[in-house]
């Protein structure tokens, strides 16, 4: 292998992600993005982003354990939990669609969902 098979193989490899992450960033938006709330692997609860929620905090009581979770302006976080290890307080506040807080003791999951747009294509069939 050569020098310029070595730079042609990196030009490569560079250019696929780079577009990879234009058509991703060009091709998913978002009209409106909700928290979905599940214990137990069934939805708990559903709350959509307005300016009315900004710094409400939403206990969950389960008879798995307590959760205590703050919305803010486009986020949500976990800030007090019942469980021993406290990871989902420590992940701090999560604000794009698709990321997720866990806490596996009490069987929560906070999960940032997305309603999107109607396009002809999406990014994984392009």
């Amino acid at each position: 292998m050569t020098k310029g098979d070595k730079i042609l193989i990196v030009v490569i490899v560079l250019v696929s992600i780079i577009s990879l992450g234009f058509v991703k960033n060009s091709l998913i938006k978002y009209n409106d993005k909700y928290i979905s709330i599940q214990v137990n692997g069934e939805e708990y609860k559903k709350i959509y982003f307005d300016n009315s929620m900004i710094g409400k905090t939403i206990p969950i009581e389960t008879p798995f354990g307590y959760n205590l979770i703050e919305i803010g302006d486009g986020q949500v976080r976990v800030i007090e939990a019942s469980c021993p290890d406290k990871l989902d307080v420590l992940q701090g506040p999560i604000s794009k669609p698709g990321e997720i807080i866990v806490c596996l003791p009490n069987r929560l999951i906070v999960e940032i969902k997305g309603i999107q747009e109607s396009k002809d294509l999406d990014y994984i069939s392009y």
